[in-house]
């Protein structure tokens, strides 16, 4: 049976990123993942550039999810940008609370990701295939596990029809956040996002900012590897390799690819997980 898996994109900033983008998409068109999605900037902050790569991503026929992001957001700007996804025949979006732009005091007419849930069902009924976030090592701005899990479940109720986790490294904390998900009722497809490994320091950095742990042991070894690159990148894929084939065994409904606008190492483990 093939996996389902997914693949998301940032919207690039530059002609020479656009053209980067649409090669790096023909190759990873390849896989035939489900959908491919697009990132939002803090408060808006690319939205007409996650338009254009959504439109374009749906005109050469593949399933796009435009990533919308409530925080700094108004209901009119939504309503509108909804109006645009659904003329264009977009039918899925992942919907998040999302990060307030640096300088902004208000929060905008959204506060949390749930009333964005809410909001889309109430404009577009069924129309919209809904993504929410999920957390397995929690949210960093979370007060507590249980805070987090019970907001995750509000997001679920609001109407969502899927999540995507943020990435990680350890598959029980996967496992355990579904088997504390399902015992609140959530019984949405909980598909864990994976993140490929291409370098180790600004992996680091990026992993301490979002709240993602990367286990001593393999925090060590690529240390171990100083400038090697080719190293780092080998033992980068047979961590992450391993890490979907364990995940895939304990039942995870499929994988949602952080290619970070990269072919190369999606596609390799695709190929090794068959």
């Amino acid at each position: 049976m093939k996996t389902e898996i997914s693949i998301e994109f940032f919207p690039p900033q530059t002609p020479e990123g656009i053209d980067k983008l649409r090669a790096t998409r023909a190759r990873l068109a390849e896989l035939k993942p489900t959908f491919f999605s697009v990132t939002y900037g803090a408060g808006g902050g690319t939205r007409e550039r996650t338009i254009a790569v959504v439109k374009e991503i749906a005109a050469e026929g593949f399933d796009a999810a435009p990533h919308l992001s409530c925080i700094g957001s108004t209901r009119a700007g939504i309503r509108e940008i909804l109006g645009e996804y659904k003329a264009a025949g977009i039918r899925r979006t992942v919907a998040l609370r999302g990060d307030l732009p640096s300088g902004m005091a208000e929060a905008g007419e959204f506060r949390y990701a749930n009333e964005l849930v809410e909001f889309i069902r109430a404009e577009t009924g069924d129309w919209f295939s809904i993504e929410v976030a999920a957390y397995p090592e929690w949210h960093p701005q979370a007060r507590s596990p249980r805070d987090d899990l019970k907001a995750f479940a509000r997001k679920v109720k609001a109407g969502a029809n899927s999540a995507i986790t943020q990435y990680f490294y350890n598959a029980d904390a996967y496992f355990n956040f579904v088997d504390e998900a399902r015992a609140l009722g959530v019984d949405v497809p909980i598909v864990p996002g994976i993140m490929p490994i291409a370098g180790f320091t600004k992996l680091a950095r990026f992993s301490d900012a979002c709240g993602t742990d990367i286990p001593r042991w393999m925090r060590k070894k690529f240390e171990s590897y100083g400038d090697d690159v080719d190293s780092i990148r080998a033992f980068g894929l047979d961590v992450v390799t391993g890490l979907c084939e364990h995940l895939l065994k304990g039942g995870a409904p499929g994988l949602h690819f952080y290619c970070m606008n990269q072919a190369a190492l999606t596609t390799e483990i695709c190929r090794r997980l068959g």
